[in-house]
């Protein structure tokens, strides 16, 4: 055991050495006094909570696994303890350095299934409930900074209590002068201050830990956090988001583009750390009880929540990559009325549109065309796409199974649910156990796909959750739309591309065949539906 004390010793030892190099540096340069001697506390303080935590977790594991055999019951308890303890750990360190540790912690809580069960469950019970809270000071002080003025004079009102924090902002409730209610976003002080810091030391730590112990590799997250922090810290960039991502629908996606909207930007009184925008009142995509109060049904909102990132997935290629039940909100479409039962039309509203993706042309049509193949399990096209997304020969099974989170036999099974997940008991423990046995394949398979599938991975776990609030499970029928948006996004590209009469008559031909295979799925869909209520009509007699 004498090396690992020995790795866990020159661990700590490199990173106090690091941080104390940097604080002497930033001491040395800084044009800023205050912000320089603010830093020079915090950053060595967080930088060494780092690499104790890390050592500790990393030892633990080396420890307690010590000997014992692999594929053993042993061995799976004990390993389930210390993932326990590590994720426990690591939470707590989250919460003691703040900042964009707690994005990577709900980040953790937010990738089911693609890191351990015990980690995701602690994360996500505890990151998006404890966010820090700026106080009203802070608040005005950045509102000093970015428009001159103190918040009570920009607005006629303004609500000193926030109604929600999140990692990297919290939002006010506000009135402007001409009587409008706003939501006001307004980013936590200290983060412009030790964002780049505290990338710094986490990206350190990771790194040291992969070289001590290589079969803890979670440098593809760091990779991630280093593309889409930036952007998501320029408030600018998500209003300039929000409204590309509506006119989008309005030009590719016209038949559901009123079924969809974002919040009205009031750029006059926004900037890179402050966001002005329209208040919207609306249910949370995941409060069952209170959509059906307002007379929607879960089950049209589950397809209309399905449509809406397929469209974007598939035919826009620019995806909002964060969508957690705090940030959908649905109420009835405006313009619809009830129907003779109650019943409205839903509106899903899409908020926080700081981290989106691009797909270019060549990853759009090779995701979709992935898709294609995983609804119509096609074994043979699965395997191709997979390949040209980067998984390898060795991991395209592995790389279906993360996606749909179905295991290889039922990925490419023939039958019309093959994808469907129950969401019951004896379906969680399949997919924990599965991601538990190939924890370090999935490590590897993540560092080879594109980062920006990767994304695309988060936001299917996002969506599998608010499919599994509305329906206990997922829906046949919002697989059965991921083939019909991601099929015709493949025939539009081929479209696109042809060059040739011979081609585009091909391509034509394609095109009919698959409207004839997805009408026959349709047409197996409402016989299945039919099936179900008739026996459930015979169970209530």
């Amino acid at each position: 055991m004498a090396p690992l004390w020995r790795a866990a010793a020159k661990l700590s030892l490199v990173t106090a050495a690091v941080g104390g190099g940097a604080a002497a540096a930033l001491i040395a340069t800084s044009d800023d006094p205050k912000t320089a001697l603010k830093l020079t506390t915090t950053v060595p303080r967080r930088l060494f909570r780092d690499a104790v935590t890390a050592a500790n977790i990393a030892f633990d594991y080396e420890y307690s696994l010590w000997g014992v055999p692999e594929g053993s019951t042993e061995r799976e308890r004990i390993k389930h303890e210390v993932h326990l303890r590590s994720a426990q750990k690591l939470q707590e360190l989250c919460f003691k350095n703040g900042g964009i540790y707690i994005k990577l912690g709900q980040h953790l809580g937010q990738l089911e299934y693609l890191v351990p069960e015990e980690y995701v469950t602690t994360m996500r019970n505890s990151m998006l409930n404890r966010c820090p809270v700026s106080s009203y000071e802070e608040i005005c002080e950045v509102f000093e900074k970015e428009l001159g003025e103190t918040p009570d004079k920009v607005f006629a009102e303004f609500d000193p209590v926030p109604i929600a924090s999140a990692s990297l902002a919290q939002v006010h409730v506000a009135r402007t002068h001409d009587g409008k209610k706003v939501a006001v976003k307004v980013q936590h002080s200290h983060l412009t201050d030790t964002a780049a810091a505290d990338h710094a030391t986490v990206e350190l730590i990771v790194n040291t830990l992969h070289t001590f112990f290589p079969s803890f590799d979670y440098r593809w997250l760091i990779d991630e956090i280093s593309d889409s922090l930036p952007k998501e810290l320029d408030f600018l960039n998500e209003a300039k988001n929000s409204e590309k991502c509506l006119e989008n629908f309005r030009k590719l996606s016209p038949h559901i583009a009123n079924y969809v909207y974002a919040p009205k930007v009031y750029w006059n009184l926004s900037s890179s750390k402050l966001l002005t925008m329209e208040f919207m009142d609306g249910a949370h995509v995941n409060d069952v009880k209170t959509i059906q109060k307002l007379g929607i049904n879960p089950h049209e909102l589950s397809i209309l929540v399905s449509q809406t990132f397929a469209e974007m997935m598939f035919k826009h290629g620019f995806v909002h990559c964060d969508p957690h039940a705090a940030n959908l909100l649905v109420r009835p479409l405006p313009s619809s009325k009830s129907s003779i039962f109650g019943r409205r039309k839903p509106q899903l509203i899409l908020l926080d549109h700081g981290l989106y993706k691009e797909l270019d042309f060549d990853t759009r049509f090779n995701y979709a065309a992935l898709w294609k193949a995983l609804i119509f399990a096609d074994a043979n096209s699965i395997k191709e796409y997979s390949l040209k997304l980067g998984a390898g020969e060795d991991l395209y099974a592995l790389f279906a199974g993360v996606l749909t989170m179905r295991p290889w036999n039922r990925v490419v099974d023939p039958s019309m649910d093959h994808l469907v997940i129950q969401g019951n008991e004896s379906d969680r423990s399949e997919l924990q156990m599965y991601a538990s046995e190939y924890v370090h394949e999935i490590s590897e398979l993540l560092r080879r796909i594109p980062r920006v599938i990767l994304l695309m991975l988060k936001t299917n776990d996002c969506l599998r959750a608010v499919n599994n609030a509305l329906f206990q499970g997922s829906s046949l029928e919002t697989f059965l739309i991921i083939g019909k948006v991601s099929s015709k996004a493949v025939i539009d590209a081929k479209m696109s591309q042809s060059k040739s009469l011979l081609t585009w008559f091909s391509v034509e031909l394609d095109k009919i065949f698959l409207e004839v295979r997805l009408w026959g799925m349709q047409i197996a869909l409402w016989l299945l539906q039919l099936r179900k209520a008739l026996t459930w009509s015979n169970q209530g007699l």
